[in-house]
């Protein structure tokens, strides 16, 4: 065994910066394919909250024995087809025998040192930019009760399947301060997140959340995923919710969401809002 010890660099002697994700899940959609594009771009989607480019991901896949090679196929195409979307390769990756069939990537992105973007840097006076609509927990949890209709699903799926990497490049010539993606911890508990580490208090205003239609009538009749419960746990004394929010509402701001979009705080002087 032999150690070596290396010099310290400087940030600014480094030209490049290499950024490191994985994530993975069950299905939540029903196509394959479907479920491999979504399954792709939630876990492309914290390469770009931190301002990097994805370069090379890694295939994970758990699937029970008894599933169709035809099905495996599909998955893997639809990961293939978001990562070669994404300017990225798939570069191999792992698979086991699983009874409940999941999939995802480990993905690694790189960036210049000044492009990266952290959640801990909120400014005050920063405005927030919500790039996706929320409710993706909630419609996922009417689907299952096959309450939706087929165009509702598709929109809902397109939403799901659609890459951060275009809000991303929206906001590149931004002053962006601070960048996070919302997944599972739900609007309310990633932006506790951000104001927590930048020691900041983040205050939104509901009517300017984009939530996705039906979203709020399928919240009031009770379609609500578990997740969204344990974010109100965790939640309920880091938070001050006004009284004349509706229930539904305040479901929808700690719905979880799948493959969600950023959430970013910029400076308002580099915006026209």
């Amino acid at each position: 065994l032999s150690i070596h010890s290396f010099p310290t660099r400087r940030s600014s002697d480094l030209s490049t910066v290499v950024i490191q994700t994985v994530d993975f899940f069950p299905p939540m959609v029903d196509d394959p394919y479907a479920f491999g594009q979504i399954a792709a771009a939630n876990a492309l989607s914290d390469i770009y909250a931190m301002g990097g480019n994805p370069a090379i991901a890694l295939n994970l896949l758990c699937f029970p024995s008894c599933l169709d090679t035809s099905i495996i196929n599909d998955i893997l195409a639809g990961g293939y087809d978001k990562v070669k979307e994404a300017g990225a390769i798939i570069a191999g990756g792992h698979t086991i025998v699983d009874p409940t069939p999941k999939y995802g990537l480990c993905v690694s992105g790189f960036a210049h040192p000044n492009e990266i973007i952290s959640n801990s840097n909120a400014k005050i006076g920063d405005i927030l930019i919500l790039t996706k609509p929320l409710g993706i927990g909630i419609m996922n949890t009417a689907a299952k009760a096959e309450l939706l209709t087929k165009a509702k699903i598709k929109e809902i799926t397109s939403i799901m399947a659609t890459l951060n990497k275009y809000a991303k490049e929206c906001a590149s010539e931004l002053n962006v301060h601070s960048c996070t993606d919302i997944t599972g911890f739900g609007l309310i508990g990633h932006s506790y997140e951000m104001a927590s580490a930048s020691n900041k208090t983040i205050e939104i205003f509901s009517n300017y959340v984009p939530i996705i239609d039906e979203a709020l009538y399928y919240a009031k009749m009770g379609f609500l995923p578990e997740g969204m419960y344990n974010n109100l746990e965790y939640l309920k004394d880091k938070v001050t919710l006004v009284s004349n929010i509706s229930q539904e509402l305040q479901d929808a701001l700690m719905d979880p969401q799948t493959s969600g979009g950023l959430l970013l705080s910029l400076d308002r002087k580099s915006t026209r809002l």
